[in-house]
């Protein structure tokens, strides 16, 4: 038997290929009986796939509001600041009013389609750049792909809502990135983002426990502090100090969802002067105290 030599990865072509890296990180999956969903100027740092099995739900973005349809999905990028109601049950006009359960193989679905919301959520990252595209609401028409893969999904976590095996992880990931490939290429410009920036952003990732200056992130591609910020608010569509505060908030919100790490944990963690700074900046990025977070009343 005889082997070839000098092939690169054992890639017997000479021809270069380039693969985009999508880091899908998902956070959370479930499947409630809402029967309040009076949210109000929610901001959130990762993504956000809703769909309704039944009518009555509505999002709302900026002046534009989306009556929730079962034969859609609703997709909402890192960032976005948007409102939720069930409009049967529609109590407050502010704040974060949320109330429901999951549902279990012992619910019978059809005796809730009238007094509840049947609602399935996903939150994600895809890691940068991905993660700072332009904020919105998107409609994404279920496919058949789409539907065979959801009606698998959510009549798994009626059964089982914690351990999930790898089997479901592996659909749930293909459910995502097929909603993904379904919302057109203004979701890839992030990949045409100035090498410059890229690199400060990658930086930025893995040094996000440290407290970071503009002097020194536009020293590590040899540029003038204030040409880098110009050029970073250009290609980012925010500024560098904006910009690393939400990432801090995003790494925040990672660790309460998979750590029992305090808030003064996260705080000193993330290299904020106190928790009370932390706090401030969080609210300020999701709309919600760094508490209210941490105990998870909201979808």
């Amino acid at each position: 038997m005889k082997f070839s030599r000098n092939i690169e990865l054992g890639d017997p072509s000479s021809n270069k290929q380039t693969f985009v890296d999508i880091k899908l990180k998902i956070l959370c999956c479930r499947y409630w009986l809402l029967n309040l969903w009076d949210c109000h100027d929610m901001v959130f740092p990762f993504w956000r796939i809703y769909w309704n099995k039944n009518e009555g739900g509505e999002l709302i973005h900026q002046d534009k509001t989306y009556k929730m349809n079962p034969d859609s999905l609703y997709i909402i990028p890192p960032f976005t600041s948007f409102s939720s109601r069930f409009t049967r049950k529609n109590r407050y006009n502010s704040g974060i009013h949320v109330l429901g359960k999951n549902i279990s193989d012992t619910d019978d679905e059809s005796n809730y389609l009238e007094s509840s919301l049947i609602h399935f959520f996903i939150h994600f990252n895809l890691g940068v750049p991905f993660d700072n595209v332009y904020p919105g609401i998107l409609k994404i028409e279920l496919t058949d792909y789409l539907k065979e893969r959801l009606l698998y999904i959510t009549e798994r976590l009626k059964i089982e809502n914690k351990d999930f095996k790898l089997t479901f992880n592996m659909k749930l990931q293909s459910f995502i990135k097929e909603a993904l490939t379904n919302i057109g290429p203004e979701l890839w410009k992030a990949i045409n983002i100035d090498k410059r920036v890229l690199t400060t952003i990658r930086y930025i990732e893995s040094n996000i426990t440290k407290k970071l200056s503009n002097p020194e992130i536009a020293g590590i591609i040899n540029m003038a502090p204030n040409s880098f910020a110009r050029l970073f608010k250009k290609e980012m569509n925010i500024s560098l100090h904006n910009f690393i505060q939400n990432r801090k908030i995003a790494k925040a919100c990672d660790l309460f969802e998979h750590t029992n790490d305090t808030i003064e944990d996260v705080s000193f963690y993330l290299g904020f002067s106190d928790r009370y700074h932390f706090s401030r900046v969080f609210k300020t990025v999701t709309g919600l105290t760094p508490a209210i977070y941490k105990s998870g009343k909201f979808t």
